[in-house]
């Protein structure tokens, strides 16, 4: 398996540090406002990855933070005048809704911030007394120049990061790059060897990195607006605090860019999921995620995302036979192609051409062929359940039969017991009326041995 290593800037062959087993870190959102588009770019991106390494048999632990403490989430909470705690728990709980909804399985681990907050102050205590770091003033500082390798990942020479270095209103630094790893904060803060203050962002993920992962991880990810100064901090301050390699691998998504500008709430350009969600399901949303490669930019427009719906629709429109589960996957030609695809850097493009493959296969009623779809497909976490009705979809095609037949109805089941009994009676007339009204807006009606089922197209 290849993966692209930003650090190096190549493609290199997959070796973890232990046998079979995986150790991945990944950014968490900072909880103070809804995730958008872009978040389900990035935690679409490393959930396929998660389920594929465990598709590929490696045991894989899956750490991902939550950012509970930032100015961010302080500036809500007096905007709003809660607590900082009210406020991230909140958002908080919106997030892993969003995350449920485009159907991304949860990490193993969820550290918070302020749960890990003894092992930041630890790992800045080893870093002064390592001369690393130092103390002004109630904050504390990271000495960039002392680490030699300080600017590997982003590329960025270190006189040309000087030239564009400013020390702000207030900071007490020593050099103008240096950066922050504890922030005196009297208002908010939290007890500490240097006053009452509160963890800068960096310091949080190396801490989370080592109390859960260890101190040396084989993948960290996360979008390439993170890499500096974000990630590059992380590794100033992790191998100068542990002694040895932080990361041996790691990875960056692309952005998701409107009129090709990055989706962002500082720009104020950003699509929420929830709203997104609205108009298209969460099948859609991944499609149109995956059929682009997870390095390079995604525009988003109505076309593409239209495009992205007609594909999943044909996915779930597949014609399903029950599962073999006795069908060794791993004997296929079908396996062989869409693991030689994702073992091209996660070449989900090339991956999903199997799929389809598959979907038009199956729909010949080819043997075996919606079992390996389903298999495959769920690894790129795609859902094969139709999906059901809304409230408003209920509500559009109550009215649509009512007005195609002149009369009121209350409910669906009214609907569907009328339909029984026009069948019953060879009322073909009341029947077809029912069908075609329906049809207009797009619901279905499926008789199975259960009894129908009202569905989208």
């Amino acid at each position: 398996m290849q993966l692209f290593n930003t650090y190096s800037g190549k493609l290199e062959e997959f070796k973890p540090i232990e046998e079979n087993k995986v150790k991945m870190y990944v950014c968490g959102p900072t909880v103070y406002d809804y995730a958008h588009l872009g978040h389900a770019r990035c935690y679409i991106t490393w959930d396929v990855l998660y389920r594929y390494l465990k598709f590929r048999g490696y045991d894989v632990t899956y750490c991902r933070n939550v950012t509970d403490v930032d100015d961010k989430i302080l500036k809500k909470a007096e905007k709003e005048n809660k607590t900082p705690q009210e406020v991230s728990q909140y958002w908080y709980q919106q997030f892993t809704n969003s995350m449920n909804k485009l159907n991304n399985l949860p990490p193993d681990i969820e550290p918070f911030a302020t749960k890990t907050l003894g092992e930041m102050i630890s790992m800045v205590k080893d870093l002064i007394a390592k001369g690393y770091a130092y103390e002004s003033n109630g904050d504390v500082y990271f000495r960039v120049k002392k680490f030699g390798r300080y600017g590997s990942l982003s590329g960025q020479p270190i006189d040309q990061l000087e030239s564009g270095a400013r020390i702000a209103v207030g900071e007490q630094k020593e050099d103008p790059l240096d950066f922050a790893l504890w922030k005196k904060d009297e208002k908010f803060g939290y007890n500490s060897p240097w006053g009452v203050g509160r963890p800068g962002w960096h310091i949080e993920c190396s801490a989370m990195n080592r109390k859960h992962l260890g101190k040396t991880i084989d993948i960290h990810a996360g979008g390439a607006d993170l890499i500096f100064p974000h990630h590059e901090n992380e590794i100033a301050q992790s191998e100068c605090a542990n002694d040895c390699r932080f990361v041996n691998y790691w990875l960056h998504n692309g952005f998701v860019t409107i009129n090709k500008e990055k989706m962002s709430k500082s720009l104020g350009n950003f699509l929420t999921i929830d709203d997104m969600l609205k108009n298209y399901d969460a099948n859609t949303l991944r499609l149109f995620i995956l059929t682009n490669h997870y390095r390079m930019p995604v525009e988003f427009s109505d076309e593409a995302l239209a495009s992205a719906q007609a594909g999943a629709k044909r996915l779930t429109n597949a014609k399903q036979t029950p599962i073999n589960e006795n069908l060794d996957i791993t004997q296929t030609p079908e396996y062989k192609a869409f693991c030689e695809a994702m073992d091209e850097d996660l070449n989900t493009s090339k991956a999903l051409a199997v799929l389809f493959d598959l979907t038009t296969r199956a729909n010949k009623d080819e043997k075996d062929a919606y079992t390996i779809l389903y298999k495959l497909g769920t690894t790129l976490g795609f859902t094969f359940e139709k999906a059901g009705l809304s409230d408003e979809d209920l509500s559009k095609a109550i009215k649509s039969v009512s007005e195609a037949l002149g009369q009121t109805f209350e409910s669906m089941d009214d609907i569907l017991d009328l339909r029984k009994k026009a069948r019953a009676e060879k009322n073909w007339e009341i029947a077809d009326k029912i069908r075609v009204s329906l049809d207009n807006i797009g619901i279905i009606l499926k008789d199975t041995p259960e009894g129908t089922k009202v569905e989208r197209k």
